[in-house]
């Protein structure tokens, strides 16, 4: 009984509460209905988000684990600097600065393809409104999460002893064979809950792009407390829903790592 979840029990009784009041209060269901329309953005800049960085972070923690001292040290300077700056800074960054520089960058060699080969339109007609804000968010997201992710890859890789890698060797695999049969296979199945945790983290963090008008579920609860001034009914509603999601997610992960544990044993 001691380690029964009794936060859990709790936060159901919560959790039943609030979907009664969105049934029986009028106003609670106006709220949930608004805000639950921004439902699909925010899974998917999530998703999108989460797949970028688990690629970004999986070739620069390759990078950390490299012998060579440049790859190494570029590796380390991208997730040092990532790592030192807040999410929103580095989202206002990247929607208002980088994906700018990059449609100039664009434009540009519209305007050379267009003079030498009478091709490039499209390139040179190019406007920064052209580029959804969402996939500046997603672009955003995976460039910071990706550093985080490259973490978790480093370590997992760094965990499995170095004996397997000197044997895959032996048997005639190159290095590349061996990180990818023999390595990986073995980190990953490691690493897998923290991911789970970090894809949570990537979550959370979703409510940012609300900064930039990205109409996920908190722009919808900002836009609609706004117009209604029932800031407590439409917060509420907001709170529940992330919650829902990140303790069900939670859940699964604490199962996976229960797993994962069985497996190494």
């Amino acid at each position: 009984m001691e380690r029964w979840p009794w936060w859990l029990l709790v936060a159901l009784l919560l959790g039943l509460m609030i979907v009664y009041q969105i049934l029986t209060n009028q106003q609670m269901g106006a709220a949930f209905g608004a805000v639950a329309v921004g439902l699909g953005v925010t899974i998917r800049v999530t998703l999108l988000a989460y797949g970028l960085a688990i690629v970004i972070g999986l070739f620069v923690g390759l990078a950390r684990v490299s012998t060579n001292p440049v790859i190494n040290n570029l590796a380390s300077f991208y997730v040092e600097i990532v790592r030192g700056v807040p999410i929103l800074v580095l989202l206002m960054y990247i929607a208002f600065v980088a994906v700018p520089l990059g449609v100039q960058g664009v434009n540009s060699l519209g305007e050379w393809s267009l003079a030498n080969l009478g091709l490039g339109e499209a390139l040179v007609n190019f406007k920064v409104r052209d580029f959804p804000n969402e996939w500046r968010v997603v672009i955003a997201l995976a460039f910071a999460y990706g550093a985080f992710e490259s973490e978790v890859f480093r370590a997992g890789i760094q965990s499995i002893e170095k004996g397997q890698m000197e044997a895959a060797r032996a048997l005639g695999m190159n290095y590349f064979q061996a990180m990818r049969h023999i390595i990986l296979p073995q980190a990953v199945r490691r690493i897998l809950p923290a991911l789970g945790n970090d894809f949570i983290a990537m979550l959370k963090d979703s409510s940012l792009v609300s900064a930039l008008g990205v109409e996920d579920i908190t722009q919808k609860a900002k836009l609609y407390a706004a117009s209604t001034f029932l800031f407590f009914q439409t917060y509420s509603i907001l709170a529940f829903i992330y919650l829902i999601m990140t303790v069900l997610l939670s859940r699964g992960v604490r199962w996976l790592e229960g797993r994962m544990s069985i497996y190494r044993r």
